[in-house]
Formats: structure tokens, C-alpha cells, sequence
């Protein structure tokens, strides 16, 4: 079957590789769609230092079940699935606290392990989560928006709080859809016009072009800063913001990573007594969140997907995204229906 594969830094080709059968507590899913992350973008562009080459991409997965391990129950062969693509020991501290999803160990569909651009792949049964109702394309949307409900509930947002989200690419996106769930009131950021509009359409009750007079701008709005900042871009210019416009008593989260370490005035943690706190991937319950809110709103897959590409064409669309970042929310990759 083939495969795409990112073979070096600016070097995406197809390749012929196996399909793999089930082992024992296994489950292999015939692949209907995948969706480029921004991972696969920074390791495309040669910035993902987790990743090492070639590397099989993807982990926003869609796909029905295609055959299941005798010893496996529950799962059938037909059902709808995504997968939670990530990998953990099971006894570090974050592992053994509940919080898997920060494993010291982890490792990520994609990214350290080969990943689901393909058309089958082989996944242990309890990494299957059959979903139904949605349409099947839909379902390589909830992975990316886990990230974002897991951030907000990092945040510990309530309702009527006000957030400012920085950064509308797939995971702010996310962030909005979650933010909204929780009652709150959404301000959006980013460089993007084409991304504002998605997020207006989403429900966002601001949107705000991004850039240095940003935290005035937000004041305008809501004078004191917002409850809560998520920053989704990871840029140096908005890790400082989000310190600089939340509010006093407020919480940052950061989902996005700096490439290079970033300078703060360190005075504001103090002073506004401040909450700083990191978001890495999801956990089961965010995904079952995500099913929920996908479920109620049946429209957001049509207004966050920008362009859908067969697997021939998968390594022209990473080229162009790499190209012109702003002018694409998801593209999917079709690999059958």
C-alpha cells in the first residue's frame, strides 16, 4: 500500500510499504482520512526535534475497523474510529498520576513513531475510540480539537469568563470551540484574516488582527484583560503577550513551544499573581468532549476545513502549506471512503 513518507527536511514522497495485520490486543483501521498537524508541518520543515527521518506523517485520523484480534471485545469490524495516537510507559509520575498524556516517555503517532498517512494501520485496541453519528471526514477533526478542550481545561475556565485566544490555526480553534462549551466569552488573535473569519463563524465574539499593539487593543474590550490567554501560536512575541494582557489573578496557558528560549520580565508573575501553566496533548475524556460538541454543531467541520487532497497529491499540499501557512486552517488527506 502506499504511504507518505517526509524522507529529510523539504522532501515528501509516496511509498510502497506493508499492510500490517493485528497481534494480540490489537485492531487494524482501514484509513479514510488524515489530517496534516502542525507537527508535520515542523517536521517537514526540518524544526521538530522529535522527530527523525524518513517518518510516515499523520495522527489526525478518520478510518473505519478493518479486522480485530480474537482477543479483543467491543471493537467490529465496520465501526467508525479515530485513534488517540499517543504512546505511554504507564509508570512515570505523569503516568502514574492519571495524566498520561505528559508521559516522560511519550511518544506520538507521526512524530516518534511512524504515523496513519497510509491506507491501514495497527493500533492497540485501547487506543480505538468508535464514534458514530458524524461524518467520517469530521473525525480527523477531533485529535487536533482535543488539544484544545484539554487547554481549557488546563485553564480551569468558567462560565462568563473572558478568554483571549492567541493564535487560530487548528488547536486555537479548538480552544474556541472548548472555550465556548465552558460559557465563555472568546476574543481571537491571530495574523490571519482568512483564520479570523473561521473563528467569528465559530462563535467568537471578537476578533482582533494580531501584532505589537495587541494588548491595547484588547483593553478596549475588556479594560482589566481577560480572565484567561491560551497561547496557540508559539512565537516569542505572543508568549510575552499573553503575560502582558491577562488580567491580574488571571491564568496563561501555553499549548504552543517556543523554538528559543524567551526573555520575561518576571515582575508581572509576581505582581498581578499570576497562573502559568503548560497543555500537552489530550486525554480520553477531552476526545469524548470534542465527540460531544462535534455532534451539536454539525456545520464546524465545513468552516474549519480548508482543502481535502487525495494521497497523490498529499505532497504538493505539505509544499504549499509550507509555502503559505496562512492561507490554510486543515487539509485533509483522503485515503478512501
Amino acid at each position: 500500500m502506499q504511504a507518505l513518507r517526509i524522507t529529510r527536511p523539504g522532501v515528501a514522497e509516496l511509498a510502497d510499504i506493508d499492510v500490517p495485520a493485528p497481534g494480540p490486543g490489537e485492531v487494524a483501521i482501514d484509513i479514510a482520512y488524515v489530517g496534516y498537524c502542525g507537527s508535520d508541518l515542523t517536521s517537514y520543515r526540518g524544526l521538530n526535534p522529535l522527530v527523525s527521518y524518513p517518518r510516515v506523517p499523520g495522527h489526525e485520523i478518520a478510518g473505519t475497523i478493518a479486522a480485530v484480534s480474537p482477543d479483543v471485545t467491543g471493537l467490529g469490524v465496520g465501526q467508525p474510529v479515530t485513534v488517540i495516537p499517543y504512546f505511554n510507559c504507564g509508570t512515570c509520575k505523569a503516568c502514574r498520576g492519571g495524566r498520561p498524556n505528559a508521559c516522560s516517555s511519550n511518544q506520538t503517532m507521526g512524530v516518534q513513531r511512524e504515523g496513519a498517512m497510509t491506507g491501514r494501520i495497527v493500533v492497540p485496541a485501547g487506543k480505538v475510540l468508535p464514534v458514530d453519528g458524524m461524518p467520517l471526514r469530521d473525525l480527523a477533526l477531533i485529535e487536533p480539537c482535543a488539544v484544545g478542550f484539554h487547554a481549557v481545561r488546563r485553564a480551569g475556565i468558567a462560565a462568563a469568563e473572558t478568554v483571549l485566544v492567541l493564535g487560530c490555526g487548528m488547536i486555537g480553534l479548538g480552544i474556541i470551540m472548548g472555550a465556548l462549551r465552558a460559557g465563555a466569552t472568546v476574543i481571537a488573535a491571530d495574523l490571519s484574516p482568512t483564520k479570523l473569519d473561521v473563528a467569528k463563524a465559530l462563535g467568537a465574539s471578537h476578533v482582533l488582527e494580531g501584532g505589537a499593539d495587541l494588548p491595547q487593543r484588547v483593553r478596549a474590550i475588556v479594560p482589566e484583560g481577560p480572565d484567561v490567554v491560551i497561547e496557540a501560536v508559539g512565537a516569542e512575541a505572543t508568549f510575552l503577550q499573553a503575560v502582558d494582557i491577562v488580567a491580574p489573578t488571571g491564568r496563561v496557558v501555553y499549548v504552543g513551544y517556543a523554538k528559543a528560549p524567551i526573555a520575561y520580565d518576571t515582575k508581572m508573575f509576581l505582581t498581578k499573581e499570576i497562573d502559568i501553566r503548560g497543555s500537552r496533548n489530550a486525554l480520553p475524556e477531552d476526545f469524548e468532549a470534542v465527540v460531544d460538541w462535534l455532534g451539536a454543531h454539525p456545520g464546524a467541520g465545513d468552516l474549519v476545513v480548508t482543502k481535502t487532497v487525495s494521497i497523490s497529491e498529499a505532497p504538493q499540499a505539505l509544499e504549499a502549506w509550507h509555502q503559505a501557512p496562512g492561507d490554510f486552517t486543515k487539509v485533509l488527506v483522503k485515503l478512501a471512503v
